[in-house]
């Protein structure tokens, strides 16, 4: 079973030569520090970044540079900084060729919800909802089941929707998943875990199409 470095690592493997990609707060902010070599990206995020670097070791931190997370990062040679107007057209304008986001809960049409829990105090759905309207191709980095052990992957969602029939991948700690109009298409298991624990793992409709090969990081 995958680590939330796990997660990234193998999202990290989605990106591709010359990808603008926008990193949501969480597991998606981890994926900078695994690129590939030999591959071009610029890393963009919604507080006015755009050429996003690793996370600094410790030491090097700068307070002043940070990501949408509130997170010190780094940044590449070229990297620009501007104001969220700017950052939002871009956004809008689908200048974005992949959006990694987390999630709470993600229904097997697509369906995300990744900005609220009633009850408790949120400051905002912040820039969710654009990226999630606006972007073509959008990966979700989450943990398959909650503290308590109920899936996170369901038929429907059952906090406030983010985005409707958007969600086009999966990673999570246990597989990677494909969203279909026959529900969560099993694409690969991560290492040690089985198809029938993913299974009893997955709420929504599951898709499992002959001998399902395992993570390569």
């Amino acid at each position: 079973m995958l680590d939330k470095d796990g997660i990234a690592r193998r999202i990290a493997k989605e990106v591709k030569d010359g990808y603008y990609v926008n990193l949501g707060i969480g597991i998606p902010t981890l994926v900078a520090n695994y690129v590939p070599d030999g591959i071009d990206v610029e890393f963009q995020s919604e507080n006015g970044v755009l050429g996003m670097g690793p996370f600094p070791y410790e030491g090097d931190e700068d307070a002043d540079i940070i990501n949408a997370g509130k997170q010190t990062i780094t940044t590449l040679p070229g990297a620009s900084f501007f104001d969220s107007s700017l950052s939002f057209a871009m956004i809008r304008g689908q200048h974005v060729h992949l959006t990694i986001l987390g999630a709470m809960e993600v229904a097997d049409n697509g369906d995300i919800a990744n900005w609220k829990i009633p009850g408790k105090m949120v400051k905002g759905m912040g820039g969710a909802m654009d990226l999630v309207a606006s972007a073509e191709n959008i990966i979700v980095a989450m943990m398959h089941t909650n503290k308590a052990g109920e899936s996170k992957l369901l038929s429907a969602c059952t906090l406030p929707l983010t985005g409707v029939g958007c969600v086009k991948k999966i990673v999570t700690n246990m597989a990677v998943l494909e969203v279909t109009d026959k529900g969560f298409k099993l694409l690969e298991r991560a290492p040690g875990v089985s198809v029938e624990e993913i299974k009893k793992a997955t709420a929504g409709r599951l898709v499992v199409e002959g001998d399902i090969p395992e993570m390569i990081l």
